[in-house]
């Protein structure tokens, strides 16, 4: 089958992303006003994170902040930032609450794992991220480029690291059309299936493993999924086809193109910000952390699936 470069908004570099604001909303004082006042008339009825509805949590401005999000997640690079909450004013289980309600008008919340968590915690509890239940969120370890497992991925930020933690976002876009111009073999490999492990999140009696392609065209729409450690992983069944010389080669190639200075971007999270990323069209990676000792003082972010 012929490729054809994916003409895109999404299709972008990192360098010339950074010189752009259309992607980055800071609250106004009035926006942060109105949330301030739900959450405590939300907290006076007796409303609860299980209770809690757009109906239960009404806000008259911040709709038009989400509608600009899905414009720039959906027909733009495919990521939006929310800066300026003033997170230090709050405890987390306000936090929480918060997050949650925003999330209710960003889009419908599905889980993370096996546990059933729609609200998940993002910080070091120490899981050994080479496991076979490793999860990245759970380590302070460096996480190489992926996607996660749901159409866009929200991060909000309660507290940084003592130092480390760069978040670093991709185009997959870019990643396919740079690869299609130097390698147009290899594009074809990332199109066909590859075999992932569930990362023992199956259900019992089920198969540990899935196929998968990494690149995906649907009703003329482009969609990445790639969690390299999840291919990986599926090695260690007997029963699952080695990796082919071309495969290697094609994910090697994606994970150079993507860690290329020309190709991302990386920030650094600021307390009230809300990170939100459409894992379809861009991917994303963070660098190893060093946290506090003191316990109320360590990186902890609150992440949504939606």
């Amino acid at each position: 089958m012929q490729r054809l470069p994916i003409a895109s908004p999404a299709d972008w570099r990192g360098p010339d992303l950074l010189k752009r604001t259309d992607w980055i909303h800071t609250l106004a004082a009035s926006e942060i006003d109105e949330i301030e006042q739900t959450l405590k008339r939300a907290k006076a009825r007796g409303v609860t994170l299980a209770t809690l509805e757009k109906e239960t949590f009404p806000l008259a401005t911040f709709p038009r902040v989400v509608e600009r999000a899905h414009q720039t997640l959906e027909n733009g690079p495919g990521m939006f930032l929310i800066r300026g909450f003033p997170t230090e004013r709050y405890q987390a289980a306000d936090l929480r609450m918060v997050y949650w309600a925003l999330g209710k008008y960003l889009g419908t919340a599905v889980t993370q794992s096996a546990e059933g968590d729609v609200l998940g915690d993002v910080r070091d509890i120490k899981v050994d991220l080479s496991g076979p239940k490793g999860r990245g969120y759970k380590t302070n370890a460096e996480l190489e480029y992926h996607t996660d497992s749901c159409d866009v991925v929200a991060l909000f930020v309660l507290r940084t690291a003592k130092s480390g933690g760069r978040s670093m976002i991709a185009s997959s876009v870019a990643a396919h059309n740079e690869i299609l111009r130097r390698r147009p073999d290899l594009l074809e490999v990332l199109y066909q299936p590859f075999t992932w492990s569930l990362q023992n999140q199956n259900r019992p009696g089920d198969t540990p493993t899935y196929q998968q392609p990494i690149f995906t065209m649907h009703e003329g729409q482009f969609a990445c999924r790639y969690i390299r450690t999840h291919i990986r992983s599926a090695q260690r069944y007997p029963e699952v086809p080695r990796l082919t010389d071309a495969q290697n080669e094609a994910i090697a190639l994606l994970d150079a193109i993507v860690a290329d200075e020309a190709m991302h971007f990386s920030m650094m999270f600021d307390p009230g910000d809300i990170q939100i990323l459409n894992n379809h069209v861009t991917v994303h990676a963070r660098t190893h952390f060093e946290d506090y000792d003191e316990p109320d003082r360590k990186r902890h972010l609150l992440r949504m699936w939606l």
